[in-house]
């Protein structure tokens, strides 16, 4: 099957993510561009490209879609998940500009942006999702965010998300009851032990569709997530504890969690110490701030190397940034703007060959026990 999305596919797939609403008047196609300290790449170019074909393709459907369609562009923000600037820019044609290049006097607000163009789509380098959350709870917009979009995940664009939401709302349903999680992984090592404190929270479904105002989430999606408990409350600590493995290539990083938080690394080698120099230099970046459970394995979608679709195959834990998925921990907790980061470890066979997930559990308020996750595959039937 093609991987471009005609004209009509791009209509049909805007009224169906988002179900436009009377009175709503336009869609922002967003992207980012490249500077002198983040210089373009081929993957970016062709994902700007993908996006001004995309708003070329909905504009000339303007009549089927019953919206106007823009290119919107700004300067990228150096970090996934760092807050977008103050002002972008509506481009009328022609070749995109450099970020250097942007004429100031023709910006517009991301307010009056977020004001004319209730419907959004950011096809980014660098991940818009927590900013466009948090406007999400200001604005009445709804954004599907594509950091990291290729060509070859538009088959997931074409997926049954009905039956996606079934798996992705059933799963939300167990996190919400549930007040922990725990999870062996196996690794050449041996074993490591982790639980993850899951009270006082609530999951959240992404499964595709985006239909009411107030939301932003990522598309292509089909994930449940829940952000650990991170001991806010006074006299109540997190009880998430134990050990997290994580492969980088031939090695296998394993982080010390107390609290919700990975406080050492207790492994050896050059990836090790790295990310022990990152933990002693940015501690919010060991917070831990995502279990997400992804759907789309079962659909036959593979890895391809980018976090927007990888983490919707399976069981994700991340780092970092909370607050945009209801968590405490955002910009202020972090050194500085471009340091800000929310990081997933995605737990699939061919991200991490040498970590196992052996079994997860699920711990319910009721007492009981839900057997989620065995040898890597969901145990819960759907």
């Amino acid at each position: 099957m093609s991987e471009n999305l005609t004209g009509p596919e791009l209509v049909a797939l805007v009224q169906r993510v988002f179900q436009p609403q009377a009175g709503e008047g336009a869609v922002a196609i967003l992207v980012d561009l490249p500077d002198a300290k983040v210089p373009d790449d081929a993957n970016w170019t062709a994902r700007r490209d993908i996006a001004a074909a995309w708003a070329r393709e909905l504009a000339a459907h303007r009549a089927e879609l019953g919206l106007d369609t823009h290119l919107v562009v700004y300067p990228n923000v150096h970090t996934n998940n760092g807050d977008l600037p103050e002002r972008a820019w509506l481009h009328a044609g022609g070749p995109l500009p450099s970020a250097e290049a942007l004429d100031p006097a023709a910006s517009v607000s991301f307010a009056d942006l977020y004001a004319s163009h209730p419907i959004l789509i950011a096809l980014t380098k660098f991940s818009a999702t927590a900013p466009l959350k948090m406007a999400a709870k200001k604005h009445p917009i709804r954004a599907a965010t594509m950091p990291g979009f290729r060509a070859d995940m538009i088959p997931a664009l074409r997926l049954d998300y009905a039956e996606v939401n079934r798996r992705v709302n059933l799963l939300k349903d167990l996190l919400d009851r549930a007040e922990g999680a725990a999870f062996r992984f196996a690794t050449p090592g041996g074993p490591c032990d982790l639980q993850v404190d899951l009270r006082h929270r609530t999951g959240h479904a992404s499964g595709g569709l985006l239909p009411q105002p107030g939301v932003a989430g990522n598309l292509p999606s089909g994930e449940a997530y829940i952000v650990p408990y991170e001991g806010e409350r006074d006299g109540d600590p997190s009880r998430t504890a134990g050990v997290m493995p994580v492969q980088f290539g031939a090695e296998i990083v394993r982080y010390r969690i107390e609290q919700n938080k990975a406080l050492e690394v207790i492994s050896e080698g050059p990836k090790s110490r790295e990310e022990a120099a990152l933990l002693a230099r940015e501690p919010a970046y060991g917070n831990l701030a995502e279990l997400g459970l992804g759907v789309l394995a079962a659909f036959g979608v593979k890895p391809i190397g980018e976090i927007l679709l990888d983490e919707k195959l399976g069981l994700h834990l991340a780092f970092g940034r909370s607050d945009h998925f209801g968590g405490q921990v955002g910009p202020k907790d972090f050194s500085g703007p471009e340091a800000v980061i929310h990081i997933d470890r995605v737990y699939v066979p061919e991200t991490q060959p040498e970590v196992k997930v052996m079994s997860v559990d699920l711990a319910m308020a009721d007492g009981s026990t839900v057997a989620l996750m065995r040898d890597g595959a969901y145990s819960v039937g759907f």
